[in-house]
């Protein structure tokens, strides 16, 4: 950890909307002055592309074994780990991007599913801002979330979060149910053993939690939305950052405690109770850098 490079992680699985907190950052590096955060995407830090990934991922169907992006074997989680160090020790490190369409690939002149050159960050960069899959892992030699001074869980109920990523692939990447819900069932090992510890890892979790019926997501017609639902937000440790609960009480309608460290918000509140939350932690955060 560092005061002077300080590291900023969002760790979720995929479709657990992330980048509600995203926006709320973006918010927050805009009013605090923060001109240049450096973004690295957890994409960025898979280990093969597209084409290579498909024909490995097959090969595992076939040997009925465990393989998916959540899992290390997938991914360099050791360069990730490497880049935190680096980082917060010089405010160096390298990083590359992941081109997921052919928008992102034109600049680059490269087709989707393949990864930039390493290059060095930027000099005079103020913060990293990490967003992806692997921000709290920690297994085995490998230990990335304790480089990092602020870590954020995104975690939607576990049925919310299907249905969120089943209507995003549908809708955005083209996959039809059943592939999707293949692509749960080969990546539940690795969501048990690697991404869901994270969140015992994490500062603060936003868990949304439906007040509608979920119970089968994989027929549900359309995702709840937000005034169907409440947000559980959790602190690992509220003294660390002085968090006022009686002040977001207060500036947050509906809201109770439900333990001690733990309040709850409807959901149409989240991306208020993000910036209420964030805002004070960050401006201590650079205030201390600075």
């Amino acid at each position: 950890m560092s005061e002077k490079h300080p590291i900023v992680a969002i760790t979720g699985s995929s479709g657990a909307g992330t980048s509600w907190v995203k926006t709320a950052f973006e918010h927050i590096f805009t009013r605090e002055g923060i001109k240049h955060p450096v973004v690295v995407e957890g994409d960025s830090f898979h280990r093969y592309e597209r084409g290579e990934m498909k024909k490995l991922m097959a090969e595992s169907l076939e040997k009925g074994t465990h393989f998916s992006h959540f899992g290390p074997e997938a991914n360099v989680l050791d360069k990730l780990e490497e880049l935190f160090k680096t980082f917060g020790e010089t405010g160096k490190g390298q990083i590359r991007k992941y081109i997921h369409s052919p928008e992102e690939g034109e600049p680059y002149g490269q087709e989707p599913g393949t990864f930039t050159p390493w290059e060095d960050i930027p000099e005079g960069t103020e913060l990293l801002f990490y967003e992806g899959l692997h921000g709290g892992f920690a297994d085995g030699d490998v230990d990335v979330a304790q480089h990092v001074d602020l870590l954020v869980g995104v975690v939607p109920v576990v049925n919310l979060e299907w249905i969120q990523k089943i209507h995003r692939d549908n809708a955005e990447r083209g996959y039809a149910t059943s592939e999707v819900v293949d692509a749960i069932l080969r990546r539940m090992y690795d969501y048990v053993h690697y991404i869901t510890p994270q969140f015992s890892r994490t500062d603060i979790n936003f868990q949304r939690v439906a007040l509608v019926d979920t119970s089968n997501p994989f027929i549900a017609r359309d995702i709840p939305t937000a005034d169907e639902s409440m947000v559980v937000i959790r602190f690992s440790n509220p003294d660390k950052f002085n968090v006022d609960f009686q002040y977001l009480l207060n500036m947050l309608h509906d809201s109770f405690m439900s333990r001690r460290n733990t309040i709850v918000v409807p959901g149409g509140k989240m991306g208020l109770a993000m910036e209420l939350i964030l805002t004070p932690i960050m401006h201590d955060m650079l205030a201390k850098r600075r």
